[in-house]
C-alpha cells in the first residue's frame, strides 16, 4: 500500500469542512443504496473524507478485513459507477498492502461499524495504485458512500472451535445439516450474514474454494441471485455461533460448510 497521501487527506464532519464550497449530499438511512446529490462546481483536488453517521458497533482495526457496502459514481454528470447494493454483496476489503489505496484506509480504518463515510476524490487516488480503472482517467472525480457492517480479523472462526471440515457422509442429495448450534441472534429472512466457509466437490471432497483462502470473512445478503439458492433456506432461522453444513445440487455438485460470524439486519 502506497503511503503518500496521508497529509494532503482531511477529514471532515458531515457538517465540517468543504473545499472550494462544494460538498456533496447523502440521503438515506445507512444499510440502504445511498441517494447522493452533486452540487455545481469543481470539487477540488484533495481528496476530503466525511464522516456522514457514527455507528456504535466495534472500531475497525489496522490489520481488519473491513466489510462494507460501497456506492461509487462519478462526479460529473453524478453517473453511477459501480455499487455493492445492487448486487447484494459488500465488499471484503482486505489490508494486505496492496491493492487497497489510503484513502479507503483514511475512509474505513478506526471506524465504528454502522458508520456511513463519504469519501471525494480523484480516481487515481481513491481505486489505488494497482485497480484498472475502466472508463475513467485517474483526475476524474469519484463520490464513494461505506456503510461499514464490520471489521473481523482474517483468521475469525467460531470461539473454541477448530476450522470447518464437510462430514464424511453427507452427499449433495441430503438436507443441510447443523453441526454446531449457536446462541447469538437469529438470521432473518434477506438480512446479511458474516461467514466463514469451505466448499467442496462432489465426490472428491476437495475443497475448490474457501474464504480463509481468499483472506477472511465475507459478507452476502440472503436473496435469491445473491447467494446459492441453497443457503437461504439453511441459513435463515439460524443463530450466530452456527456452523451448519450445505450440500448444493447443481452443474458441479458441491457441499459447503458455513460458520455463521454475525447477522445485520436494516429496519
Amino acid at each position: 500500500m502506497r503511503l503518500f497521501w496521508p497529509a494532503l487527506l482531511m477529514l471532515a464532519t458531515s457538517c465540517g469542512l468543504t473545499e472550494e464550497g462544494t460538498q456533496p449530499v447523502v440521503s438515506g438511512r445507512f444499510g440502504t443504496k445511498p441517494v447522493v446529490t452533486i452540487p455545481q462546481g469543481q470539487p477540488g483536488r484533495t481528496p476530503r473524507i466525511t464522516v456522514l453517521s457514527l455507528g456504535s458497533g466495534r472500531r475497525t482495526v489496522p490489520g481488519d478485513v473491513v466489510l462494507a457496502d460501497v456506492d461509487i459514481r462519478r462526479w460529473s454528470g453524478n453517473r453511477p459507477y459501480l455499487s455493492t447494493y445492487d448486487g447484494h454483496q459488500p465488499a471484503s476489503v482486505v489490508f494486505d498492502g496492496r491493492q487497497v489505496s489510503e484513502t479507503w484506509r483514511q475512509s474505513l480504518i478506526g471506524r465504528p461499524a454502522g458508520s456511513r463515510v463519504m469519501l471525494v476524490s480523484p480516481a487515481g487516488e481513491a481505486m489505488g495504485p494497482n485497480v484498472p480503472l475502466t472508463g475513467l482517467s485517474p483526475a476524474d472525480t469519484l463520490v464513494l458512500v461505506f456503510d461499514i457492517l464490520g471489521g473481523y480479523p482474517p483468521d475469525a472462526r467460531l470461539v473454541g472451535r477448530t476450522l470447518p471440515v464437510v462430514p464424511a457422509d453427507l452427499t449433495p442429495a441430503a438436507p443441510p445439516r447443523t453441526l454446531i448450534d449457536g446462541s447469538g441472534r437469529e438470521v432473518a429472512p434477506g438480512s446479511k450474514v458474516v461467514i466463514q466457509y469451505v466448499a467442496a466437490s462432489w465426490p472428491s471432497r476437495t475443497v475448490v474454494d474457501s474464504s480463509y483462502r481468499r483472506g477472511g470473512p465475507s459478507a452476502f445478503t440472503l436473496r435469491e441471485g445473491a447467494v446459492p439458492a441453497a443457503w437461504i433456506g439453511a441459513l435463515t432461522g439460524q443463530r450466530v455461533g452456527s456452523r451448519v453444513a450445505v450440500p448444493s445440487q447443481g452443474e458441479q455438485p458441491l457441499i459447503y460448510v458455513i460458520d455463521i460470524l454475525d447477522t445485520i439486519t436494516h429496519a
